[in-house]
């Protein structure tokens, strides 16, 4: 399915658009005509966004591309944003929640000022995001996409907080889809797999993983894992989000993954601790 029309002229909001699936959607989205307020807290990160979309419109700079730096873990901050987009371009229609980060070790090993950390950003920054743009979405009648992980349907080892948030989310958005079908907001919760993102290579290390001796290793890992592309990943969250999916799988391996979990609820966590074994990958 070819979406780009659902986009067109829509004020789209994309957190988290500096790398990764959040510049990926931005890119696409602005190569469909959208309207983008798109934001991160790597400035830098997100002037080379607004470039590739420039590259993408024939190298002119458009007029419907506002960057702003935002962090999501800032309440007050994301009140003044919505106020901010929606002075300077009307009402939004779509708000992805892009914007995430993940730690690595085990909870014994892991302060709660990590566990806190995550949680923040993972899944009050979504929650902060939705409670600020709803008034403008229902009036659009538009959607919100909220990032969560195949980590939200599955437990992994060594990523307790990264799994409790990305849980979170999925639950969140899940209720939130129920409650608003009368408003005629349509709430998509994602659940990719392994993305070749750098949010691993960015990630701060608690402890090592089990097994793992160094940093490289655990880097070596996720980049085995990482089988689907941004840019692939954006196109099928932009096709399921213009469908009105409220689950959105992105990627083979979290489509394995969910059926796994589906099929053997109470098993699944001892067949894909073997299959990691085997591959000695994620998965």
């Amino acid at each position: 399915m070819n979406s780009e029309q659902n986009y067109h002229g829509k004020i789209c909001v994309v957190t988290g658009a500096a790398s990764g699936i959040g510049r990926a959607l931005a890119v696409r989205l602005g190569a469909a005509g959208a309207v983008l307020a798109i934001s991160d807290v790597d400035v830098d990160g997100l002037a080379q966004t607004v470039r590739l979309i420039a590259k993408e419109n024939g190298g002119r700079k458009s007029n419907s591309i506002m960057s702003d730096r935002l962090d999501v873990a800032d309440a007050v901050a994301i009140e003044a944003y919505a106020e901010h987009v929606q002075a300077s371009l009307g009402e939004t229609n779509t708000v992805f929640n892009v914007a995430g980060l993940t730690r690595m070790g085990n909870f014994d090993e892991t302060p709660l000022t990590s566990m806190e950390k995550i949680m923040d950003v993972n899944y009050w920054g979504v929650v902060r995001m939705c409670k600020a743009f709803l008034p403008q979405v229902k009036k659009t009648k538009g959607s919100l996409v909220n990032i969560a992980s195949i980590f939200g349907v599955i437990g992994y080892p060594g990523q307790s907080h990264y799994c409790a948030s990305k849980f979170a989310v999925r639950g969140f958005s899940e209720t939130l889809a129920q409650e608003l079908v009368c408003d005629g907001v349509r709430v998509s919760v994602v659940c990719p797999g392994g993305v070749a993102t750098n949010i691993t290579r960015n990630a701060k290390i608690d402890a090592l993983p089990d097994g793992m001796q160094n940093r490289e290793q655990v880097d070596a890992q996720f980049d085995k894992a990482a089988i689907t592309s941004a840019a692939d990943a954006a196109q099928i969250i932009l096709d399921g989000a213009a469908q009105g999916n409220l689950h959105i799988l992105v990627g083979k391996d979290a489509k394995r993954v969910s059926l796994i979990q589906r099929l053997f609820p109470q098993r699944y966590v001892k067949i894909l601790a073997k299959q990691r074994n085997k591959s000695d990958g994620l998965m």
